[in-house]
């Protein structure tokens, strides 16, 4: 058991997991707002050798230092690699501090997203039809820039209503080749594709001023990334060239844009994360606790 655990700002537990917080720490402390700098983050941690956080916030080797008695940090969002997180893990494991993340758990809010935004394009639900004609997704070129978990729910998702689906990650995918999903070369899954979505770890950006060039003009690209997956000035040229359509659910995954940027005629953004359902939050929950039992149990 902690001898005192401390969210340093609001993650997202469920309230039966916020109870179970107690079973697993002598005291408990919840803060409710986002800290504004270190020296806060400082403070609210103070003698609390188990923190949690979520994506609001980071935890840098000056708190570290100047937390001597953290022993556990929970990452109550997703940890992909350690030059990602919004902690510095490596600085963490110097001082022996155990850092745990999570990941999977917003995904299927991230399908329904996808294709609520593609057939209401294609149909003109809620939003100007793509063409003269209402269109099925069915027999359209679909490029997945990055197949992980939630890459991959989003190309099954649209391969099972008879799209095409092309897809680049760093190695092609024998799984994905035997469901009938075809690895391929950037610049031509660019070319070929009617419809491209990005689903890209935080801070990878592979889609600059070339790759928008291949991409060409009459096509629509959707970002489900955490951030922008691509150099976001190249994107906004190609977005504000006639018949291009962007979509993402929060600004962050547009990157550094023109304040003018979300009034463009086709860019959609709903501003709601796709992937923070009720379902998601008892997921993520779930997975905060197993990594806290999972720390407690080996030591």
């Amino acid at each position: 058991m902690f001898r005192k655990l401390t969210a340093i700002e609001p993650v997202s537990l469920v309230p039966q997991a916020e109870q179970e917080l107690h079973s697993l720490a002598q005291e408990v402390v919840l803060f409710e707002d986002v800290p504004q700098d270190n020296d806060e983050i400082v403070r609210r941690i103070g003698d609390s050798d188990a923190v949690l956080l979520s994506y609001t916030s980071r935890i840098e080797r000056e708190v570290i230092e100047r937390c001597p008695n953290i022993r556990y940090i929970g990452m109550c969002c997703s940890l992909y690699s350690e030059e990602s997180a919004n902690v510095d893990i490596a600085f963490a494991r110097e001082k022996g501090i155990c850092v745990k993340g999570i990941r999977d758990y917003g995904d299927r809010g991230v399908v329904e997203y996808v294709l609520h935004e593609l057939t209401g394009l294609l149909h003109g639900f809620d939003l100007p039809r793509l063409r003269a004609e209402a269109e099925e997704i069915y027999g359209l070129n679909v490029g997945m820039v990055g197949l992980g978990t939630s890459g991959r729910m989003v190309a099954q998702a649209l391969q099972f209503l008879g799209a095409n689906i092309l897809y680049y990650c760093r190695a092609p995918k024998a799984d994905a080749e035997a469901e009938g999903m075809r690895f391929t070369p950037l610049p031509e899954l660019l070319r070929e594709s009617d419809v491209v979505i990005t689903c890209l770890n935080k801070n990878v950006l592979l889609l600059g001023e070339e790759e928008f060039r291949a991409l060409g003009d009459g096509k629509i690209l959707f970002n489900t990334s955490i951030g922008p997956g691509f150099d976001s000035e190249a994107m906004e040229r190609w977005v504000r060239r006639e018949g291009n359509w962007f979509f993402c659910d929060t600004a962050a995954a547009a990157g550094s844009v023109s304040e003018d940027f979300f009034e463009l005629p086709r860019v959609v953004c709903r501003n709601v994360s796709a992937g923070r359902t009720r379902q998601a939050f008892i997921l993520l929950s779930e997975k905060v606790l197993a990594n806290i039992r999972e720390f407690l149990n080996e030591k």
